[in-house]
């Protein structure tokens, strides 16, 4: 497995990976720290014995503090260049930028967020780029964007709309950069579960679910995201017409008979890893 600078991987199960975040103190994020997080993503989605991921942050404190803002060097116009080829490259970072954490989403494999302590700003775009969100009891979220001079740039403002029910208080949110609390977040859905204490029970809990997962068809679960993601942005009948077109293909692998025999056989099936990409 490889070793990176800035997160912690293993394997606390057979087909989960453990991503854990780790630059001291605060998990801060810097460009070289936002590079790394997309390798180890691009990398668990093509490895075929990785079938879930969980992402946590490796200090007992906090999930992250968000952008590190002693790093913002790419804002300045050292090169004295006019408004219209400084804009040209500040496009460019931005959608770099939102790449590395937009690969969280497009890994081929579920991607549960255990979070914990202090979840600000950069930490709302990861966790809704995730798959499944745990929260812990001690977790403190804050779009917090606004309050150093701009609009969340990075994936909240494009996918929160999506996952909570409520756009009057994400609009709140957004707007006034307020904290709100684990509770508050699964009351209208952003997490899906609040475990009572801190770093090492929520972690625990996603690691519970992600066995359960890994135990699944590992064509089966990557093809339910596959079409959930399709579904978020096409209708029911271009989704539906999609989920055909997909399953004419995916209902031919061994996962099915081998689902199918179990079920009869009221028997514990083993599935193939998936293949190397």
């Amino acid at each position: 497995m490889s070793s990176y600078l800035f997160f912690k991987v293993s394997v606390p199960s057979e087909g989960v990976l453990l991503v854990e975040m780790n630059r001291p103190p605060v998990n801060a994020f810097n460009q070289p720290f936002w590079e790394e997080m997309q390798k180890v993503f691009e990398a668990a989605s093509k490895d075929g014995d990785i079938r879930v991921v969980v992402l946590a942050s490796a200090l007992p404190q906090l999930f992250t503090a968000g952008l590190d803002l002693k790093n913002t060097g790419v804002l300045m116009n050292h090169g004295n260049l006019d408004p219209a080829r400084h804009a040209l490259r500040l496009r460019e970072h931005i959608l770099v930028f939102q790449a590395a954490i937009s690969s969280i989403e497009k890994c081929l494999k579920p991607v549960i967020a255990a979070c914990h302590g202090l979840c600000l700003g950069l930490a709302i775009d990861i966790l809704c780029a995730t798959d499944v969100r745990y929260a812990a009891s001690s977790s403190s979220f804050s779009i917090k964007e606004v309050d150093v001079g701009l609009a969340a740039d990075i994936g909240t403002l494009s996918r929160m709309p999506k996952i909570v029910g409520n756009m009057s208080l994400v609009r709140e949110w957004a707007f006034s950069a307020k904290n709100f609390s684990a509770d508050e977040a699964l009351q209208v859905g952003f997490v899906s579960k609040v475990v009572q204490g801190g770093q090492n029970e929520v972690v625990a809990a996603a690691i519970e679910t992600a066995k359960l997962i890994a135990s699944k068809s590992p064509i089966a679960v990557l093809g339910t995201k596959h079409l959930l993601l399709h579904a978020q942005d096409h209708s029911v009948t271009e989704s539906l017409e999609y989920t055909a077109t997909w399953n004419q293909a995916m209902l031919q692998s061994d996962d099915t008979i081998q689902a199918f025999r179990a079920a009869l056989s009221r028997t514990q099936p083993k599935f193939a890893p998936l293949p190397k990409l």
